[in-house]
Order: structure tokens, then sequence, then C-alpha cells
């Protein structure tokens, strides 16, 4: 339910179901090391951010979230370490921008790039 700064009741806020893998996809481009899908910048990313969301699962239970993802990582950059900071962003950002709790997020590394 949404509040106003009155705390009464105004309606309702749904989240549709590819919002939480975009948010997952969009949070892992954040962190160093995991190699960018598109250029961010470019008009075509804007357009195909759909493709952002492939090897991207969210198991939405009530209020709860699971994340499974796969990323690639950039030649060189320790998979422990990216895997983690890969983890914290997206569960911390999925929280942030939804109120959802994420229970966990899985990563299985698909690729390593030279970039």
């Amino acid at each position: 339910m949404s509040m106003n700064n009155n705390n009464e009741k105004i309606g309702s806020v749904r989240i549709a179901s590819d919002v939480v893998p975009l948010i997952a996809a969009l949070a892992s481009q954040d962190v160093e090391g995991v190699v960018p899908l598109q250029d961010k910048k470019s008009f075509a990313f804007k357009i195909n951010l759909k493709r952002l969301t492939r090897g991207i699962k969210a198991d939405i239970n009530g209020r709860k979230v699971s994340v499974d993802m796969s990323i690639g990582i950039i030649y060189g950059y320790q998979v422990p370490e990216v895997s983690g900071k890969v983890q914290n962003n997206v569960k911390t950002t999925i929280e942030t921008m939804t109120g959802l709790e994420v229970t966990d997020v899985n990563v299985r590394i698909a690729s390593v790039s030279m970039a």
C-alpha cells in the first residue's frame, strides 16, 4: 500500500514481474569487473533493456524475492570478490527500490572477457 504524509492509504502499488530482474541487471553492471552487456549511454541500450535480463530470474513470494543471475567477469578480476560485490549491490538496490526483502542472490559466472 502507498502512504501519503498523513499515513492515510491512498491506493496500491504493484511491481511488474519483469522489473526486479531489470533492477538486478542494472545493479550488477555498477560493479567494477562485471562485463557490461551494452553501453548504458547508447540509444540501443535504452531500446534493448529487456536483453539485460537474460540469465536473470527473480522468484517473488509475497514480500520476499530470490534472485538467480548469470554475469560475465573481466579477466584478471577475482571471482569471489566481484561476485560478492554483485550480490551485495543487487540485494541493496532491490530492497531500496522496491521494499521487498531479498532472501538470496545466487550468481553464476557465465563468461570471462578480456574487455
